[in-house]
């Protein structure tokens, strides 16, 4: 592997094995006893023994596919020990699935890929080598091999990324897309400490989309042209369904879903008399799956021809599309003007071809939020208690969904918060005060005591968002505040 001696898996494995031990103790004490912060201290040390662990299994499971290839035949490792293939060795060792296996494989693999002889052209004499590995691509290796992040990290980013596409761009310097790609990659590996691993390959998929607007067309009728929708019937009698839909369809329904559920998606009651307040809360017995078949049925019978409000209340379902004016070319003219970039669905960030925004365009609205030369939206002052309808837009442009660092709550969930609290601070209602967080992060916020603040780059006007911990109610200490982080996919450049 590409790691030092002394930052050898095998190191950090015994060293992370030594500490778990030590808190534990001989006699292999019960978590339940231990304090909170001990209880963390063990979870992080058992975390880096599973790293290092996972690195020497995928390691091994790479050499026993080598070592079981099909051009080997019988001779191949595998075929000796009775079994077809180095996947099947694997899985009868270990127990894991073939899913496991194969992701352990495919790390081991990416940390010590297999040597290539160099191959002699006869004709110039000339020996060809392995093309080198790219940056981007070292870095992410290096990030896997170091105890960074976990296979499962790494699998998500690289698969979401995947390749540079160079040949699409004949008119960009070659090692424009691999630096992007670079810097992408190290924005990643910052977010991977937070984020959960589906919404980690989520994010890779946006930037690459923001890189590549050809490879979002291409995607996008790929996935039109897979769209499905069949029925069936099983032996009891039941009626099934399953649809395939293509990105726009997708995206609507989520939106009509999200409607029907949003009262069930706040905090639920603590304190006296909670019980009572929930079972009230609660009086509709259906199951969130019930209430979304229920929805669509509705919507099915009742058509073009529905009286959406008593459906979903004030709040019509849609699907809002952000898209930057780089990205549109022509504008100023007549018939001129065309999409040349990729737009995002407002409500998680996927990417939507030039095409279908122009097709909206032509049938829906369209708001337009100005920015300032330092990248912020336009304010109104202190003659609004709440944010307007633009500066909630513009500000879920900015964030993208909840702020909170652990929290994946799309924009359609969030409030807007003043981090200068309107009334006990005097604070402006301004965009670059107001901060997006789910109902959930923002209760917990004010019950809670913590507090955002916000501070502002003298050179470049830039402004940072800090979220503040409380006081620990055990020792008074204070911890140290974290940068919150836009989850919007703007943070990326895009091609």
């Amino acid at each position: 592997m590409n790691s030092s001696a002394a930052c050898s898996p095998a190191m950090r494995l015994t060293d992370a094995a030594a500490r778990v031990v030590a808190r534990l103790g001989e006699g292999a004490a019960d978590v339940g006893e231990l304090a909170d912060d001990e209880l963390l201290e063990l979870l992080a040390d058992t975390t880096e023994a599973r790293k290092a662990l996972e690195l020497i299994v995928a390691g091994a499971s790479a050499e026993v596919s080598r070592r079981s290839s099909r051009e080997l035949g019988y001779k191949g490792l595998a075929q000796r020990k009775g079994l077809r293939t180095g996947t099947a060795l694997v899985q009868q060792i270990t127990g894991l699935g073939r899913t496991d296996v194969t992701r352990a494989v495919d790390a081991g693999n990416e940390l010590a890929p297999a040597v290539v002889e160099p191959v002699i052209d006869v004709e110039s004499a000339v020996a060809t080598q392995a093309p080198p590995v790219e940056e981007w691509l070292g870095t992410l290796r290096g990030a896997l091999a170091s105890g960074r992040v976990t296979q499962a990290q790494f699998q998500a980013i690289r698969a979401g990324l995947g390749e540079p596409p160079v040949e699409r761009y004949p008119e960009l310097a070659p090692d424009f897309l691999p630096r992007a790609w670079g810097r992408a990659v190290q924005v990643l590996l910052e977010e991977a400490a937070v984020l959960p691993v589906e919404d980690l390959r989520s994010q890779a998929r946006i930037v690459r989309d923001r890189l590549d607007p050809v490879g979002v067309t291409l995607r996008f009728e790929e996935r039109f042209a897979a769209r499905s929708f069949r029925t069936w019937t099983d032996q009891d009698g039941r009626r099934h369904g399953h649809i395939l839909f293509d990105d726009e369809a997708g995206a609507w329904v989520d939106a009509l879903l999200q409607a029907s559920l949003r009262p069930r998606r706040g905090p639920r009651f603590v304190g006296a008399d909670a019980v009572a307040k929930t079972r009230a809360a609660d009086a509709d017995e259906r199951t969130n799956e019930q209430l979304q078949y229920d929805t669509i049925m509705a919507v099915m019978r009742t058509g073009a021809n529905a009286d959406p409000q008593q459906a979903f209340g004030d709040r019509q379902p849609g699907v809002r599309i952000v898209v930057e004016a780089s990205a549109v070319a022509g504008g100023d003219e007549r018939g001129e003007m065309q999409v040349t970039g990729v737009g995002h669905i407002e409500d998680g960030g996927q990417a939507l071809p030039g095409g279908v925004i122009e097709a909206r365009l032509c049938d829906s609205g369209v708001i337009a939020v100005m920015w300032g030369p330092d990248g912020r939206p336009l304010d109104v002052g202190r003659e609004l208690r709440l944010f307007t309808r633009k500066q909630r837009i513009a500000i879920a442009a900015r964030d993208g969904g909840c702020m909170w660092p652990s929290c994946g709550a799309p924009i359609s969930q969030c409030e807007y918060h003043h981090i200068d609290h309107w009334w006990e601070d005097h604070g402006r209602t301004d965009v670059d005060v107001g901060i997006a967080l789910c109902r959930n992060c923002h209760l917990r916020l004010h019950n809670q005591r913590w507090r955002i603040t916000r501070t502002r780059d003298p050179i470049t006007d830039a402004d940072t968002y800090w979220l503040h911990p409380p006081p620990d109610p055990a020792t008074g200490e204070i911890g140290a505040p974290v940068e919150l982080r836009s989850k919007s996919p703007r943070r990326f450049e895009a091609a």
